[in-house]
């Protein structure tokens, strides 16, 4: 027997766009969700490494390791347009667009089916 989802509005897409993004809780169940590149996306928020509240951390860009024309390291920098969710426990991060993990691609978030209805954002739970 399957359950039956309930949509819920969370917000104003623009209001979204603008913040983007909120935590909300519907019955009892924390989301993130996110406004990016146009896109959006939602998660529990959750960490599958120990649980933590995961979509409460900062939004940072991805971090790249540049080669230099003669192979060698040009140092750290950040992605222009990638942006990673950073869990606030133990700083595991995930791509705002896909949940996945930039090392172990096996390890992701759990997400919650999103749309948007007219200027509604709304999950389902």
């Amino acid at each position: 027997m399957s359950a039956v989802r309930r949509e819920v509005v969370v917000a104003g897409l623009a209001d979204l766009r603008e913040r983007g993004r909120i935590v909300v809780e519907v019955d009892g169940l924390e989301v993130g969700v996110y406004f990016h590149a146009g896109e959006v996306r939602a998660w529990h928020n959750v960490c599958p490494h120990q649980g933590g509240p995961v979509c409460q951390g900062k939004i940072m860009p991805r971090t790249v390791q540049p080669v230099r024309e003669d192979r060698k390291s040009a140092g750290p920098a950040f992605h222009p347009a990638d942006r990673n969710i950073v869990c606030p426990w133990h700083g595991f991060e995930f791509d705002v667009l896909t949940g996945r993990h930039p090392a172990d691609r096996r390890v992701g978030l759990t997400g919650v089916p999103v749309r948007v209805v007219g200027d509604d954002v709304v999950v389902s739970v």
